[in-house]
């Protein structure tokens, strides 16, 4: 089967044939534990909203005969876009996992959100990348988006290919594409093709093999062909070919020592044969010291082979990166898990990523980060929102497990506890403190409301639904208040939470009901303060004691612990009694009250305490010492006073260039909002304006901004930063927090 799979392979095959979907199904669901791992690639498409990322992977699934037609986001049947939600608005909303074989690899894909509010599903599914195609618009180059997910790339030092799509509008501009990767990310955007530009794009010159590749449009991009360019044949174009690729030779060697060497020797770039120049660049890219960039329009069929080739050839493989993980548990089974999602037949299905070993369905798993252990029940190769079912997956692939009813976003499995603890020995602690622990940190909501349902009998189904999509979505933050009875839900923004209404409704069948929007605002420890608080309690038989001593004042907390104990004079010896699990306690009173603070029971932050004096009697429960703790941190809070802060988004409003009444418009609506204008550009075809606007005035912008701009403008948003409110505009806010009034909506 290998055999016949690699003939179909090397002779390029139709992928629509039944020969060719035979072949390819029966080579994708064999045994995995027969695919080396040197031939399995685990990538990730991330890009700004509408840069095509969808579009891509469709082209991605048809070429490799997975699927037997593409799908369109504008028609809503796209593989990868699955929910009825992303198919109703034309956007991911959810992370999706497929799996294909091109030249004889099998690709692990993982097609990620490229709206804000959907950043989270984006680093939590990072973990489960070895490298990442970043798309961008050919006509609008690096955008805010983009920035965000190539920084969340960075802390996972995933290997990344740039693919410059949308060659064919009149308005691409691949120079100023490249040129704002190497400007905004500080490192060498290394162009390896270049368009074929005749009133649109009708192929790409491969600069590495000096080959023009041209694609049949009659076959939907699936038949091309490939031609040696020639001086005598192509003329201008031969010529453009040399000089580019002799430009990206210079460019490469800069970025790669061997490469260099041999230019010396040679003396000639020209010499240089394209297997060196694919050396170098597959070194430079797996470094991270530099990124290729190809082109092509992935809507008109051209370009996608080329990519999915750069694929094989850049990125790496699962045993080029995860080293040390790979020692420590040698032979045993090493998985995180990096995505939850829930339906109606399978219930709950965990996402895991295998680093080493083999998942094998109805064994037993360790939960490391929940020293739980749980069977494994189906195991599945994932495809969007169906599935193969496998006897086991291997190292190295990615895998869908059913009868998981613990494990969350994030979590490490292994074979058993002390496979984790030998492991943890081999590591070190402080190594296995970070690469063992739960890597996924919630994100902080911007957006909080209420939600109840239309009728009390419905209450039980709406908590566990939200049970549920708070497992595959841990940005969504759900919370019972106890002072209104209401539970509230926290998101990334509006449009996040109005997904998860239409999901309650469309999916679990709850109809319900969404207080206003209230803005996530912190609070700032404005002064200092000291106090002292005795506390003298009989419960039982016992007698619960405490005396304890604290102070606050303002402090970078993302720099210091957040309480601090004092080695004064007059505090060391007290201070050195202290045990340990008595700290911790009064450790977790002092974070419970920073959680509520006193002016508008927000997050509170910049809070500095420290402990100067603690007795405590002995058998005083650790319940009692922290409640203690938490209403003396509490006290001093309000003694200290707060300031409020407002989360400040950075706001990127587009506007076609030659409608200059509208541009003015929009300036002036967002000087009506609080807005400060970073900057104002001519990108070609737009004008771009830059701002950061606080959030509070945002809410209603997209309909706003369709209604001045008559729909012609477009915009971007993400949280850029707390700022302190002023007086008047806090006033404003308690007010509209308070239920009093609700926060204007311009």
């Amino acid at each position: 089967m290998l055999y016949l799979t690699c003939v179909c392979v090397k002779l390029r095959l139709p992928a629509m044939t039944v020969m060719g979907r035979i072949l390819t199904r029966a080579f994708l669901f064999a045994p995995v534990a027969d695919w080396a791992m040197r031939r399995v690639r685990n990538i990730g498409i991330l890009a700004h909203i509408d840069a095509g990322k969808t579009t891509t992977t469709e082209r991605m699934l048809y070429y490799a005969g997975t699927t037997h037609s593409m799908g369109e986001v504008h028609r809503g049947n796209t593989v990868t876009d699955f929910l009825e939600q992303e198919r109703k608005r034309g956007i991911t909303i959810a992370s999706a996992a497929v799996t294909f074989v091109w030249r004889g690899h099998r690709v692990n894909l993982l097609d990620t959100p490229g709206h804000i509010d959907f950043t989270a599903e984006v680093e939590q599914t990072l973990a489960a990348m070895d490298g990442a195609v970043v798309v961008l618009d050919g006509s609008a180059g690096v955008e805010a988006q983009t920035v965000t997910v190539w920084q969340q790339a960075d802390k996972h030092s995933l290997p990344r290919i740039v693919y410059v799509n949308k060659m064919d509008r009149q308005d691409v501009d691949l120079a100023m594409c490249v040129h704002s990767v190497q400007s905004k990310f500080d490192l060498p955007a290394i162009l390896l093709q270049r368009p074929i530009l005749d009133g649109g794009i009708k192929g790409v010159v491969d600069l590495v093999t000096l080959e023009k590749w041209g694609w049949d449009p009659n076959s939907q991009g699936k038949n091309y062909a490939t031609e040696k360019l020639a001086v005598q044949k192509h003329g201008s174009l031969w010529e453009d070919a040399v000089k580019c690729r002799a430009a990206l030779v210079d460019k490469l060697a800069d970025a790669d020592g061997d490469l260099a060497e041999l230019v010396i020797q040679e003396e000639s770039v020209d010499s240089i044969s394209a297997e060196r120049i694919t050396e170098a660049m597959r070194r430079v890219t797996m470094k991270c010291e530099g990124v290729p960039v190809l082109c092509g329009s992935s809507y008109k069929n051209i370009g996608v082979q080329p990519l999915l080739d750069a694929v094989i050839q850049y990125l790496p493989a699962p045993d080029e990166r995860n080293k040390q993980l790979q020692e420590a548990f040698g032979d045993n089974l090493c998985a995180r898990a990096f995505k939850v999602m829930h339906d109606d037949q399978r219930k709950a299905v965990t996402f895991l990523r295998l680093f080493t070993g083999k998942l094998v369905k109805g064994k037993k798993l360790y939960n490391v980060n929940q020293e739980k252990s749980e069977i494994v029940g189906k195991v599945m190769v994932p495809y969007a929102d169906s599935s193969e079912e496998v006897d086991c997956v291997d190292e190295g692939n990615i895998a869908a497990v059913m009868g998981l009813k613990s494990v969350s976003t994030g979590d490490l499995v292994s074979s058993n506890a002390s496979t984790a603890a030998a492991a943890r020995k081999k590591l070190g602690d402080d190594v296995a403190e970070r690469m063992l622990a739960n890597t996924w940190k919630t994100p902080a909501a911007v957006f909080f409301c209420s939600v109840e349902p239309q009728s009390q009998a419905q209450q039980s189904s709406l908590e566990q639904a939200l049970e549920e999509l708070q497992r595959e979505d841990p940005s969504l933050c759900v919370r019972h208040d106890g002072d209104t009875g209401q539970t509230v839900l926290g998101g990334m923004g509006e449009l996040h939470l109005e997904v998860v209404r239409n999901r309650l409704e469309s999916e679990y069948r709850v109809e319900v009901d969404l207080g206003p929007l209230q803005i996530a605002y912190k609070e700032e420890v404005c002064g200092e303060a000291r106090d002292m608080l005795s506390v003298r309690q009989r419960i039982a038989a016992g007698t619960h004691a405490v005396t304890l001593t604290m102070s606050v004042r303002p402090g970078a907390q993302a720099m210091e612990e957040v309480l601090r104990l004092d080695h004064g004079p007059e505090s060391a010896a007290n201070m050195a009694a202290v045990h340990p699990r008595t700290l911790q306690a009064v450790r977790r009173g002092v974070e419970a009250a920073l959680c509520q603070g006193p002016r508008l029971a927000c997050p509170v932050s910049g809070a500095a305490f420290t402990l100067h004096w603690l007795e405590a009697a002995r058998g005083t429960a650790d319940t009692v010492l922290a409640a203690a703790a938490g209403q003396l941190a509490g006290r001093l809070l309000a003694q200290a006073g707060t300031a409020l802060l407002e989360p400040f988004m950075r706001l990127e409003v587009v506007v076609p260039a030659d409608q200059e009444a509208r541009a003015h418009a929009v300036m002036a609506d967002l000087g009506r909002r609080r807005a400060q204008v970073q900057g104002l550009g001519v990108r070609r075809g737009v004008r771009v304006v830059d701002a950061l606007v606080p959030l509070a005035e945002l809410l209603g912008y997209s309909r706003h901004l369709r209604t001045i701009t008559s729909g012609t403008a477009s915009f971007t948003m993400q949280l850029h930063c707390y700022q302190r409110m002023a007086p008047h505009d806090e006033a404003r806010a308690i007010k509209a927090v308070t239920g009093l009034e609700e926060l204007p909506s311009r």
